[in-house]
């Protein structure tokens, strides 16, 4: 199973995913976006491609209808799915994780701060994707791309 992983898109008007974005996702199984879509078009886009999973970010209002936190499961692998800017913590990885305190999940994907990360706390995998759109002072554009195979998963980043 191969998933596309996506935040902070900011579609506005005039805008859209650059075609390297497109092309990693074409083959995917599920897309997984951690808020900030902006235009609620996007969601339709990307689910001409595969299935997609998508939470509500700050920048959402236009997209309201969309849960703030979504526990997903891929096989036996439990993936909670928020955007980062809610709850207690100093940092956006903090907040994220503490945003799933109390549940089953083996990694947490958010967004929020546009910073591709990965690490591990108390044995949950945090990943943020970046922004394949606002790079924010990072030195590529970003998304990311985990594969499942056998109850294990591996994702990484996708640098542009």
């Amino acid at each position: 199973m191969k998933i596309g992983i996506l935040s902070d898109t900011h579609i506005r008007k005039g805008r859209t995913l650059a075609s390297f974005v497109w092309g990693e996702l074409e083959d995917v199984d599920y897309i997984l976006h951690a808020g900030d879509l902006v235009t609620p078009s996007l969601l339709n886009d990307l689910a001409l491609l595969a299935p997609v999973v998508a939470v509500q970010g700050n920048c959402d209002w236009g997209v309201d209808h969309l849960p703030e936190k979504v526990i997903t499961t891929f096989g036996n692998i439990n993936v909670g799915l928020t955007h980062g800017y809610l709850g207690s913590g100093w940092s956006t990885p903090e907040r994220a994780f503490n945003t799933f305190q109390g549940d089953q999940v083996d990694i947490i994907i958010f967004g929020h701060s546009h910073i591709p990360y990965k690490s591990f706390k108390d044995g949950v995998l945090l990943f943020n994707p970046g922004s394949p759109t606002e790079k924010r002072g990072q030195p590529h554009y970003s998304l990311g791309i985990m594969t499942i195979e056998d109850g294990f998963f591996d994702i990484q980043h996708i640098f542009f």
